[in-house]
Protein backbone atom coordinates (compact mmCIF):
# COMPACT_ATOMS: atom_id res chain seq x y z
CA UNK A 1 0.00 0.00 0.00
CA UNK A 2 1.56 3.37 -0.93
CA UNK A 3 -0.03 6.93 -0.98
CA UNK A 4 2.03 9.31 -3.51
CA UNK A 5 1.34 12.08 -1.05
CA UNK A 6 4.07 14.51 -2.11
CA UNK A 7 0.95 14.60 -1.89
CA UNK A 8 0.74 20.97 -4.56
CA UNK A 9 5.97 27.52 0.11
CA UNK A 10 14.99 36.98 -4.66
CA UNK A 11 13.76 39.72 -5.63
CA UNK A 12 14.77 38.85 -8.91
CA UNK A 13 11.67 36.76 -10.05
CA UNK A 14 8.27 35.85 -7.83
CA UNK A 15 8.94 32.92 -5.13
CA UNK A 16 6.54 30.08 -4.86
CA UNK A 17 3.76 31.71 -3.54
CA UNK A 18 3.02 29.52 -0.15
CA UNK A 19 0.62 26.57 -0.86
CA UNK A 20 -1.58 27.56 2.73
CA UNK A 21 -1.36 24.27 3.92
CA UNK A 22 -0.74 25.27 7.64
CA UNK A 23 -0.76 23.42 10.73
CA UNK A 24 -3.22 22.46 13.49
CA UNK A 25 -5.77 25.87 13.53
CA UNK A 26 -5.80 28.04 16.36
CA UNK A 27 -8.47 30.35 17.48
CA UNK A 28 -8.42 33.65 16.78
CA UNK A 29 -10.69 36.56 17.03
CA UNK A 30 -9.75 39.02 14.22
CA UNK A 31 -11.80 38.42 11.23
CA UNK A 32 -12.78 41.65 9.53
CA UNK A 33 -9.31 42.44 8.74
CA UNK A 34 -8.41 38.83 7.24
CA UNK A 35 -11.32 38.17 5.68
CA UNK A 36 -10.01 38.72 1.70
CA UNK A 37 -9.67 35.37 0.43
CA UNK A 38 -6.50 34.57 -0.84
CA UNK A 39 -5.80 35.34 -4.61
CA UNK A 40 -6.08 32.76 -7.54
CA UNK A 41 -3.17 30.96 -8.73
CA UNK A 42 -3.68 32.33 -12.43
CA UNK A 43 -3.16 30.42 -15.45
CA UNK A 44 0.15 31.06 -16.55
CA UNK A 45 0.97 32.58 -19.90
CA UNK A 46 4.01 30.65 -21.45
CA UNK A 47 4.79 33.44 -23.96
CA UNK A 48 4.35 35.93 -21.22
CA UNK A 49 6.60 34.16 -18.84
CA UNK A 50 9.19 33.53 -21.30
CA UNK A 51 9.56 37.27 -22.37
CA UNK A 52 9.63 38.08 -18.58
CA UNK A 53 12.26 35.78 -18.34
CA UNK A 54 14.38 36.31 -21.94
CA UNK A 55 16.52 39.20 -20.61
CA UNK A 56 17.72 36.42 -17.54
CA UNK A 57 20.56 33.99 -18.09
CA UNK A 58 19.77 30.27 -18.19
CA UNK A 59 21.75 30.36 -14.82
CA UNK A 60 20.05 33.37 -13.09
CA UNK A 61 16.59 31.11 -14.17
CA UNK A 62 18.27 27.90 -12.45
CA UNK A 63 18.69 29.65 -8.85
CA UNK A 64 15.57 31.48 -9.07
CA UNK A 65 14.19 28.03 -9.64
CA UNK A 66 15.82 26.60 -7.10
CA UNK A 67 14.48 29.28 -4.29
CA UNK A 68 11.38 28.55 -5.41
CA UNK A 69 11.97 24.63 -4.95
CA UNK A 70 13.38 25.78 -1.42
CA UNK A 71 10.48 26.79 -0.37
CA UNK A 72 8.42 24.25 -1.00
CA UNK A 73 10.45 21.68 0.95
CA UNK A 74 9.24 23.29 4.09
CA UNK A 75 5.31 23.04 3.14
CA UNK A 76 3.32 20.46 5.97
CA UNK A 77 -0.24 19.63 6.72
CA UNK A 78 -0.23 19.66 10.59
CA UNK A 79 2.91 19.85 10.92
CA UNK A 80 3.41 16.40 9.85
CA UNK A 81 2.20 15.32 6.38
CA UNK A 82 5.13 17.03 4.00
CA UNK A 83 3.37 18.29 0.77
CA UNK A 84 6.95 19.08 -1.20
CA UNK A 85 5.33 18.64 -4.42
CA UNK A 86 2.57 20.87 -4.44
CA UNK A 87 2.88 24.64 -5.63
CA UNK A 88 0.30 27.30 -5.73
CA UNK A 89 2.34 29.74 -8.18
CA UNK A 90 1.18 28.74 -11.73
CA UNK A 91 4.18 30.83 -12.75
CA UNK A 92 6.92 29.13 -11.37
CA UNK A 93 9.70 28.26 -13.25
CA UNK A 94 10.52 24.74 -15.04
CA UNK A 95 12.59 22.55 -12.63
CA UNK A 96 16.12 21.09 -14.56
CA UNK A 97 16.47 17.46 -14.36
CA UNK A 98 18.88 17.63 -11.14
CA UNK A 99 16.03 19.76 -9.32
CA UNK A 100 13.61 17.05 -10.33
CA UNK A 101 15.62 14.32 -8.73
CA UNK A 102 16.41 17.00 -5.75
CA UNK A 103 12.42 16.83 -5.19
CA UNK A 104 12.04 13.39 -5.18
CA UNK A 105 14.85 12.26 -2.76
CA UNK A 106 13.35 14.89 -0.60
CA UNK A 107 10.06 13.10 -0.61
CA UNK A 108 10.65 9.53 -0.59
CA UNK A 109 13.43 10.66 2.14
CA UNK A 110 11.13 12.50 4.77
CA UNK A 111 9.60 10.66 7.66
CA UNK A 112 6.13 11.33 6.35
CA UNK A 113 6.15 8.19 4.09
CA UNK A 114 7.80 6.00 6.76
CA UNK A 115 4.97 7.00 8.81
CA UNK A 116 2.71 6.22 6.08
CA UNK A 117 3.80 3.05 4.90
CA UNK A 118 4.19 1.85 8.28
CA UNK A 119 0.69 2.54 8.75
CA UNK A 120 -0.67 0.77 5.72
CA UNK A 121 1.61 -2.45 6.84
CA UNK A 122 0.12 -2.33 10.39
CA UNK A 123 -3.13 -2.46 8.45
CA UNK A 124 -2.38 -4.93 6.06
CA UNK A 125 -1.16 -7.35 8.55
CA UNK A 126 -4.49 -6.89 10.37
CA UNK A 127 -6.41 -7.53 7.41
CA UNK A 128 -4.00 -10.60 6.80
CA UNK A 129 -3.48 -9.15 3.31
CA UNK A 130 -0.56 -11.10 1.74
CA UNK A 131 -0.87 -14.14 4.01
CA UNK A 132 2.35 -15.50 2.24
CA UNK A 133 4.51 -12.91 4.36
CA UNK A 134 2.71 -14.60 7.52
CA UNK A 135 2.46 -12.60 10.67
CA UNK A 136 4.74 -11.45 13.56
CA UNK A 137 7.72 -9.24 13.06
CA UNK A 138 8.92 -10.55 10.05
CA UNK A 139 5.41 -10.66 8.11
CA UNK A 140 5.08 -7.24 9.14
CA UNK A 141 8.70 -6.06 8.28
CA UNK A 142 8.02 -7.56 4.86
CA UNK A 143 4.60 -5.78 4.25
CA UNK A 144 6.26 -2.78 5.56
CA UNK A 145 9.21 -3.34 3.28
CA UNK A 146 6.52 -3.77 0.27
CA UNK A 147 4.94 -1.03 0.86
CA UNK A 148 7.55 1.57 1.15
CA UNK A 149 9.74 0.12 -2.22
CA UNK A 150 6.18 0.41 -4.26
CA UNK A 151 6.33 4.46 -2.76
CA UNK A 152 9.93 4.73 -3.63
CA UNK A 153 9.56 3.03 -7.08
CA UNK A 154 6.65 4.79 -8.13
CA UNK A 155 8.31 7.90 -7.60
CA UNK A 156 12.02 7.81 -8.43
CA UNK A 157 9.99 6.77 -12.15
CA UNK A 158 7.44 9.34 -12.09
CA UNK A 159 8.39 12.10 -10.67
CA UNK A 160 12.28 12.07 -11.52
CA UNK A 161 13.77 9.57 -14.25
CA UNK A 162 10.10 9.80 -16.61
CA UNK A 163 9.95 13.25 -15.71
CA UNK A 164 13.04 14.07 -16.83
CA UNK A 165 12.54 12.22 -20.24
CA UNK A 166 9.35 13.49 -21.13
CA UNK A 167 10.43 17.02 -19.71
CA UNK A 168 6.88 17.24 -17.38
CA UNK A 169 6.80 19.17 -14.12
CA UNK A 170 6.25 16.18 -11.46
CA UNK A 171 4.49 19.40 -9.30
CA UNK A 172 0.70 19.81 -8.35
CA UNK A 173 -0.24 23.11 -9.16
CA UNK A 174 -2.96 24.02 -7.01
CA UNK A 175 -6.11 26.01 -8.16
CA UNK A 176 -7.01 27.64 -4.83
CA UNK A 177 -10.15 28.91 -6.28
CA UNK A 178 -13.01 28.78 -8.41
CA UNK A 179 -16.33 26.37 -8.01
CA UNK A 180 -15.84 23.48 -5.64
CA UNK A 181 -16.89 21.53 -9.31
CA UNK A 182 -14.13 23.36 -11.28
CA UNK A 183 -11.35 22.24 -8.23
CA UNK A 184 -12.61 18.99 -7.75
CA UNK A 185 -11.75 18.07 -11.13
CA UNK A 186 -8.66 20.14 -10.99
CA UNK A 187 -7.31 18.12 -8.48
CA UNK A 188 -8.43 15.17 -9.80
CA UNK A 189 -7.55 16.03 -13.30
CA UNK A 190 -3.49 16.48 -11.96
CA UNK A 191 -2.43 13.15 -11.79
CA UNK A 192 -2.88 12.41 -15.69
CA UNK A 193 -2.56 16.00 -16.84
CA UNK A 194 0.64 17.86 -15.84
CA UNK A 195 2.39 21.41 -16.49
CA UNK A 196 5.21 20.82 -18.78
CA UNK A 197 9.03 22.62 -18.94
CA UNK A 198 8.04 24.65 -21.62
CA UNK A 199 5.14 25.72 -19.82
CA UNK A 200 2.10 24.04 -22.03
CA UNK A 201 -0.07 21.66 -20.17
CA UNK A 202 -0.69 17.96 -21.59
CA UNK A 203 -0.90 14.09 -20.49
CA UNK A 204 0.67 13.48 -17.58
CA UNK A 205 2.66 10.20 -19.22
CA UNK A 206 5.66 10.26 -16.43
CA UNK A 207 3.05 9.75 -13.42
CA UNK A 208 0.78 7.02 -15.05
CA UNK A 209 3.40 5.04 -16.94
CA UNK A 210 5.62 5.57 -13.45
CA UNK A 211 3.26 4.07 -11.45
CA UNK A 212 2.82 1.05 -13.77
CA UNK A 213 6.50 0.70 -13.71
CA UNK A 214 6.99 0.62 -10.26
CA UNK A 215 3.89 -1.88 -9.91
CA UNK A 216 6.15 -4.31 -12.61
CA UNK A 217 9.27 -3.92 -10.60
CA UNK A 218 6.85 -4.70 -7.24
CA UNK A 219 7.10 -8.28 -8.66
CA UNK A 220 9.96 -9.08 -7.96
CA UNK A 221 9.18 -8.90 -3.91
CA UNK A 222 5.38 -9.52 -3.47
CA UNK A 223 3.98 -13.36 -3.10
CA UNK A 224 3.49 -15.24 -6.68
CA UNK A 225 0.01 -15.11 -6.74
CA UNK A 226 0.14 -11.69 -6.85
CA UNK A 227 2.06 -11.07 -9.62
CA UNK A 228 -0.08 -11.55 -12.59
CA UNK A 229 -0.82 -8.95 -15.24
CA UNK A 230 -3.99 -7.96 -13.93
CA UNK A 231 -2.76 -7.46 -10.37
CA UNK A 232 0.25 -5.72 -12.14
CA UNK A 233 -1.80 -3.41 -13.54
CA UNK A 234 -4.32 -3.00 -10.99
CA UNK A 235 -1.82 -1.76 -7.72
CA UNK A 236 -0.39 0.60 -10.71
CA UNK A 237 -3.58 2.18 -10.88
CA UNK A 238 -4.18 2.20 -7.24
CA UNK A 239 -1.56 4.29 -6.62
CA UNK A 240 -2.98 6.66 -9.46
CA UNK A 241 -6.21 6.56 -7.83
CA UNK A 242 -4.39 6.90 -4.46
CA UNK A 243 -2.84 10.03 -5.67
CA UNK A 244 -6.44 11.74 -6.70
CA UNK A 245 -7.40 11.65 -3.00
CA UNK A 246 -4.53 13.16 -2.04
CA UNK A 247 -4.19 16.05 -4.51
CA UNK A 248 -7.89 17.09 -3.46
CA UNK A 249 -6.95 16.89 0.12
CA UNK A 250 -4.06 19.29 -0.93
CA UNK A 251 -6.48 21.57 -2.90
CA UNK A 252 -9.31 22.06 0.03
CA UNK A 253 -7.37 21.51 3.29
CA UNK A 254 -6.83 25.39 3.42
CA UNK A 255 -10.53 26.20 3.05
CA UNK A 256 -11.36 23.74 5.86
CA UNK A 257 -8.99 25.58 8.18
CA UNK A 258 -9.99 28.95 7.20
CA UNK A 259 -13.84 27.47 8.03
CA UNK A 260 -12.77 25.61 11.36
CA UNK A 261 -10.89 28.98 12.42
CA UNK A 262 -13.65 31.25 11.32
CA UNK A 263 -16.01 29.18 13.74
CA UNK A 264 -13.65 28.78 15.96
CA UNK A 265 -13.13 33.12 16.54
CA UNK A 266 -17.05 33.56 16.08
CA UNK A 267 -17.27 30.79 19.23
CA UNK A 268 -14.35 33.04 21.06
CA UNK A 269 -16.35 36.10 20.53
CA UNK A 270 -19.32 35.29 22.06
CA UNK A 271 -17.76 33.89 24.92
CA UNK A 272 -16.28 36.88 25.35
CA UNK A 273 -19.24 39.05 24.76
CA UNK A 274 -17.74 40.84 21.32
CA UNK A 275 -20.10 41.73 18.73
CA UNK A 276 -19.68 39.86 15.31
CA UNK A 277 -18.82 41.03 12.18
CA UNK A 278 -21.45 39.70 10.12
CA UNK A 279 -19.90 40.21 6.79
CA UNK A 280 -16.61 38.49 7.44
CA UNK A 281 -18.32 35.46 9.58
CA UNK A 282 -20.13 34.66 5.78
CA UNK A 283 -16.38 34.88 4.34
CA UNK A 284 -13.38 32.85 5.56
CA UNK A 285 -10.51 34.14 6.50
CA UNK A 286 -7.06 33.32 4.95
CA UNK A 287 -4.70 30.67 6.57
CA UNK A 288 -1.66 32.09 7.21
CA UNK A 289 0.96 29.66 6.87
CA UNK A 290 3.19 29.27 9.07
CA UNK A 291 6.78 30.53 8.49
CA UNK A 292 9.47 28.18 6.35
CA UNK A 293 11.59 26.39 8.95
CA UNK A 294 14.35 23.49 8.44
CA UNK A 295 11.78 21.05 8.90
CA UNK A 296 13.77 18.17 7.24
Amino acid sequence: MAVLLAGRPSSAAPVDTPVNLPDSPTPTTQTSSDSTPPAAPAQSDPKSTANQDSSATEEERRKQAQEQLDSQLHQRVFAVMATFNTTANRDALPLSAGQKYELFFKSATDPWPFVLNAAGAGIDQAENSFPEYGQGVEGYSKRFGAAYTDYFTGNLFGNAVLASLFKEDPRYFQKGTGSFGSRLLWAASGTVWCRRDNLTWGPNYANVLGNLVGAAISNFYYPEPERTVGQTFERGFTVTGQAIIGSEIIEFWPDMVRYHRRKQAEKLARKMGQPLDQSSSQSSSPAQPDSPGPQQ
